[in-house]
């Protein structure tokens, strides 16, 4: 099964560490990253897709940082 996880966090270095450790995980880019205002926090947020090719059968309970 192919899994999808979005990956959000303040544009700091903790953003490239996010993703850092999901690529070190096997996980892969998928798509552009995107930059977002957060008028809320005053803060610019950075996101970015990730795909993961695992064995089983996808359920909603599957915790997607733990594959």
């Amino acid at each position: 099964m192919k899994l999808y996880r979005f990956l959000t966090e303040e544009d700091t270095s903790a953003f490239c560490h996010k993703v850092s450790a999901a690529l070190d995980k096997g996980w892969e880019l998928y798509g552009n990253p995107t930059y977002a205002w957060d008028d809320a926090n005053g803060v610019m947020r950075c996101g970015q897709a990730v795909v993961k090719e695992v064995d089983g059968t996808y359920a909603p309970d599957l915790k997607l940082g733990e594959q």
